[in-house]
C-alpha cells in the first residue's frame, strides 16, 4: 500500500461478525517506519476509525499485533477493517527484518521484547488513541504478545494470545524434552525461505521438499539448502546441536532468554487480563497450561484459558483430520466478534460475556456416536466443562499398571520379564496425528488440518518414512501396546498425563515415546475400528534427571523414567479400550536418536538398541489417568 495515502477501505455488509459497524475504515498511514532503541525501523500501518472519509480526533482504544507473517497478509487487513468499524484503532507491524520492517531477522531473539514494549509506547503517544494498547495474534502473533508483556510496557494493555506464548522451549516447541521438534522447526525454515523476497533464495526452496532432507539429519553447516539464508541456518542448526538445557549457574543462557522463555518471567510479566487459547492437537498445548498456572499464581489480573479440540489456527473448524468434533467445538467468529467480546470488556470497560467466563473452559472430546458422517468423518464429538483451576480440583489421579500380556489396568503387575523391542534410528515410527504444526508428508507445507490421523486402517501409507504393506503402526515391532479389555462404563480423563516408565537398555543414550489412545471398537462404519490418538510425549534418556546436566546410561541399568505428554481431556465410552504405546521414536515430529551418545545433532553414525519396558512389582511401569466423574447425560 502507498505511504501517506488516507484510502478508505470498504467490507462485504451483512454478516453477522460485522453488524453493528460504526465507523469507516481510513489507512491513516502505512509503512510508517517507527524508531526502536536501537535506530533499526520497523514498518507500521494505522488503521483509524473515519467518518464521510475524514479520521475521527476523539481518542479511542487501540489494538496491536505484530507479525513476521506479513502485515498485509493472512487476512489481517480485514481482521483490521472489522475492528475499526467497531471503533478501534488497528496497529499492524512487521517484526524486524521482515517484509518492509528494518534490521536482521532471528527467530525467538531478543529484540522482539524490546521492540514490543518500544512500539507501546509509540502508540500511546499518538494522540487519537486512548488509555492501555490492546494486542492480539495467533501462533507467533501470540508470542510477540508474550514478548511485549515480560518487559510490562506502562500502557500495556489485555492480551488475547492464540495458540502461541512458549513457556520453556527446551520442554516445548523447539525441543521436547529433549528431543528436536524437527519436523515443526525444520519446515517452518523450509515453508518461510519458499516466500523469501529474495528471488534466489526462493528459487532454490520452491524446488526443494523439506523432507528430502530428513533423511540427511543431521544437517551440517553449508552443506543444505539453508545455506542460502544464513539467518535461518544458524537458528536451525543452534537449536539442533544445543542439547542441554541452562544451568541455574550458566553465564550465557540460551534457553531462558527473555525473548524465547516465559516461564522465567512470570513475576516481572505486566499485570494485565490475559485470555490465552490452546487446541489439543496444537504444540502450543503445553506451554498454555504452564503459561495459565504459572501467571494466575504471579499476577493479580483476570486470566483465562480456553481449550478446543482444535489443530494449529484452527478455532473455527469443528473437525480435524479424519475426526468430527460436534458444531458446538467450532467458534466460527472467533477472529471478529469473539476478540471484541474481549477487548470490549477490557479496553472500552462494555459488559459482555466475558463477565460471566470462568477461569478455564475446556473441550471434552468422545461423547459423539462414533458413526461416520458425510464427509467421512467418525463423530467424536464432546463438550465444553467450565473448571476453576488447573489441574481439575475434583480428578483423581489413577495409575493404570502395564502387564507383561499387554494388558492394561489399575491392578498392579505380577513379577514377569520385561517386554523387549529393537529401536533402529534408520526405520523411526512414522509420526501420524497428536499435538504437532509442520511437515509430514512430500509436498505437504501448509497443512492446515496437520495430518490429525487415526492410528489404524492403513494410515501409515504416504506418510514420511512409511513402508509397504502399510500396516497400522501397532503391527510394529518396535511399538509396545498396552490396553485395557473393554470398558464396563465411560471413563473420564481430563488432566495432565503422566508416565512411569522403568526401562533399560544395550545402548548408552535412546528416546522412549508414548502415546495415549482411545481405541474403538469394530462397527459398521468402521470395520476395523478406529484408533485415535489422544496425546504422546518423547523423554531423551539422558536428561531422565537433569535437563542441564546429561547422563549417559549403563546399558542394562533399569532407570525410572518420567514422561510428560500434553494433557488432554476425553470420555472413553463403554465398549472402548484405553491403550499406551510405547516406542522410541517419532519421525519427522522429533529427530531420531541415534542411541550412540554422541553430541546431539552432530552424529556420525547409528546402532540399532535393544530396549526392555519392564513391569513386576519391582519396576511397575505406569500411566497416571486424571478421573473425573462422568456428567450424566
Amino acid at each position: 500500500m502507498a505511504a501517506s495515502a488516507l484510502a478508505t477501505l470498504t467490507l462485504a455488509a451483512g454478516t453477522a461478525a460485522q453488524a453493528p459497524a460504526y465507523y469507516e475504515v481510513a489507512l491513516h498511514a502505512a509503512d510508517v517506519m517507527v524508531p526502536m532503541r536501537d535506530g533499526v525501523r520497523l514498518a507500521t500501518d494505522v488503521y483509524r476509525p473515519a467518518r464521510g472519509g475524514v479520521p475521527v480526533e476523539s481518542p479511542l482504544p487501540v489494538l496491536l499485533q505484530r507479525t513476521p507473517y506479513g502485515k498485509e497478509g493472512r487476512g489481517l487487513v480485514e481482521r483490521a477493517a472489522y475492528f475499526v468499524r467497531h471503533g478501534y484503532v488497528v496497529v499492524l507491524q512487521d517484526t524486524r527484518g521482515r517484509y518492509e520492517s528494518e534490521g536482521t531477522f532471528s527467530k525467538y531473539h531478543d529484540f522482539d521484547a524490546t521492540d514490543g514494549y518500544d512500539t507501546v509506547g509509540w502508540i500511546a503517544a499518538l494522540p487519537y488513541t486512548a488509555g492501555d494498547v490492546g494486542m492480539f495474534g495467533t501462533s507467533y502473533g501470540a508470542h510477540t504478545q508474550a514478548d511485549a508483556a515480560k518487559m510490562n510496557p506502562p500502557h500495556l494493555g489485555p492480551l488475547l494470545l492464540n495458540q502461541g506464548g512458549i513457556s520453556d522451549p527446551w520442554l516445548h516447541k523447539v525441543r521436547n524434552h529433549g528431543a528436536f521438534e524437527l519436523g515443526q522447526q525444520l519446515g517452518w525454515a523450509f515453508g518461510q525461505l519458499r516466500l523469501s523476497p529474495d528471488p534466489v533464495v526462493r528459487a532454490a526452496f520452491e524446488a526443494e521438499q523439506v523432507a528430502d532432507w530428513f533423511a540427511a539429519m543431521p544437517l551440517r553447516r553449508g552443506l543444505s539448502p539453508l545455506a542460502a539464508a544464513p539467518e535461518f541456518e544458524d537458528y536451525v542448526l543452534e537449536q539442533l546441536t544445543r542439547g542441554d538445557h541452562d544451568r541455574p549457574d550458566a553465564d550465557v543462557r540460551h534457553w531462558t532468554r527473555l525473548g524465547v522463555n516465559w516461564s522465567a518471567y512470570y513475576g516481572r510479566t505486566a499485570d494485565v487480563p490475559m485470555l490465552h487459547v490452546a487446541g489439543w492437537y496444537d504444540p502450543y498445548v503445553g506451554s498454555m497450561f504452564e503459561n495459565f498456572v504459572g501467571l494466575t499464581r504471579a499476577r493479580t489480573s483476570p486470566i483465562h484459558l480456553l481449550v478446543g479440540p482444535w489443530t494449529h489456527g484452527a478455532n473455527t473448524r469443528s473437525y480435524a483430520g479424519d475426526v468430527e468434533f460436534g458444531s458446538d467445538a467450532a467458534i466460527p467468529d472467533f477472529a471478529t466478534g469473539f476478540h471484541r467480546q474481549w477487548f470490549d470488556r477490557h479496553l472500552k470497560q462494555v459488559p459482555t460475556e466475558v463477565d460471566d467466563w470462568p477461569p478455564i473452559r475446556l473441550f471434552v472430546m468422545g461423547t459423539g456416536d462414533g458413526r461416520r458422517d458425510a464427509a467421512g468423518r467418525l463423530q467424536h464429538g464432546g463438550y465444553w466443562r467450565d473448571a476453576p483451576a488447573w489441574p481439575l480440583p475434583e480428578a483423581e489421579p489413577t495409575p493404570y499398571y502395564f502387564h507383561a500380556d499387554g494388558t492394561l489396568s489399575p491392578h498392579e503387575p505380577a513379577d514377569a520379564p520385561p517386554t523387549v523391542y529393537t529401536y533402529d534410528p534408520e526405520h523411526p515410527v512414522p509420526t501420524i496425528g497428536g499435538s504437532f504444526s509442520g511437515v509430514l508428508k512430500r509436498g505437504a507445507y501448509d497443512q492446515r488440518e496437520r495430518e490429525f490421523r487415526r492410528l489404524g486402517g492403513g494410515s501409515e501409507n504416504g506418510f514420511y518414512g512409511s513402508r509397504p504393506p502399510y500396516l497400522p503402526l501397532k503391527a510394529r515391532p518396535d511399538v509396545v501396546v498396552f490396553q485395557t479389555g473393554p470398558l464396563e462404563a465411560p471413563v473420564e480423563v481430563v488432566g495432565p498425563i503422566r508416565v512411569v516408565l522403568y526401562a533399560s537398555s544395550t545402548a548408552v543414550d535412546t528416546d522412549f515415546t508414548v502415546k495415549l489412545v482411545d481405541v474403538y471398537p469394530p462397527s459398521e462404519d468402521f470395520p476395523t475400528g478406529f484408533e485415535m490418538n489422544l496425546t504422546d510425549g518423547i523423554l531423551r534418556a539422558r536428561y531422565r534427571n537433569d535437563p542441564s546436566r546429561p547422563e549417559m546410561m549403563t546399558p542394562g541399568e533399569v532407570y525410572g523414567l518420567t514422561i510428560e505428554p500434553h494433557p488432554t481431556a476425553n470420555r472413553f465410552k463403554a465398549g472402548h479400550r484405553i491403550r499406551i504405546d510405547v516406542s522410541s521414536s517419532n519421525f519427522p515430529r522429533f529427530d531420531v536418536n541415534p542411541n550412540t551418545g554422541e553430541p546431539l545433532g552432530m552424529h556420525r553414525r547409528t546402532v540399532p538398541a535393544d530396549n526392555s519396558i519392564h513391569h513386576e512389582a519391582a519396576y511397575p511401569s505406569h500411566v497416571v489417568l486424571p478421573l473425573v466423574a462422568v456428567p450424566p447425560e
